[in-house]
């Protein structure tokens, strides 16, 4: 899977023009249970590293950051009913959002998981 990470612990994964986005499991851990996903994002075309949207656990509300530019064309709606999903299967089921990403070259500048694994620790 070609899967790569940021330091905001968002995960991307790249086929062709179409990211799909998520937390790590490392943040979702972090977070605790997740109850809720603000995301009014979908149709708004973002930059690299712009807020699009935010997830809430039982203690706090977090900010989530694109790790890719592009418009972003499908939220994950199975979380809007079980947003504990994020918790299960941080990396399947539990996507965020898809992209249509502007910038595929933007992908390179990622994390690979080793560099993601020594940043966490």
């Amino acid at each position: 899977m070609n899967v790569k990470y940021t330091k905001d612990h968002e995960w991307v994964k790249l086929e062709g023009d179409l990211a799909t986005v998520g937390i790590t499991a490392f943040a979702a851990e972090q977070l605790g249970d997740i109850v809720f996903l603000d995301i009014n994002t979908v149709g708004e075309t973002l930059k690299k590293e712009e807020v699009f949207g935010t997830i809430e656990a039982v203690k706090t509300v977090s900010d989530m950051f694109l790790p890719m530019g592009g418009e972003i064309i499908e939220l994950n709606e199975e979380l809007e009913s079980n947003p504990g999903l994020i918790n299960s299967d941080p990396l399947g089921a539990g996507w965020i959002v898809k992209v249509k990403v502007t910038n595929p070259a933007e992908f390179d500048e990622l994390l690979s998981e080793e560099q993601y694994n020594e940043l966490i620790g």
